[in-house]
């Protein structure tokens, strides 16, 4: 029989790292200087020392049709991320191998 696993009370759980090719929101709750959100893709987690809860990810801000304006390493608290969508219009395109 198995015993379900309950939080430490007063400890909330810790979100997943995110992975590459996630779109996120980075707005004031990730950090102070994200008044305005920005949309983040993110390329890697960087391995850097930092304080309990916070990261440091690599990636690019899109612009809001989904394009890529900047590339920039950001810290920012990763209980504060929130996942994004891809603005309208603007999907993934998977290319189909060529035929040889």
């Amino acid at each position: 029989m198995s015993v379900a696993k309950h939080p430490t009370p007063g400890k909330r759980p810790t979100p997943p790292l995110p992975k590459t090719g996630d779109l996120l929101r980075v707005g004031r709750e990730a950090s102070v200087q994200f008044s305005k959100p920005i949309l983040f893709r993110v390329i890697r987690v960087l391995d850097r020392p930092t304080y309990d809860g916070w990261i440091w990810l690599e990636g690019y801000q899109l612009d809001n049709r989904g394009d890529a304006v900047h590339r920039r390493s950001i810290f920012v608290m990763k209980a504060g991320l929130t996942a994004a969508v891809a603005p309208a219009g603007r999907q993934r395109r998977l290319r189909s191998p060529g035929r040889g």
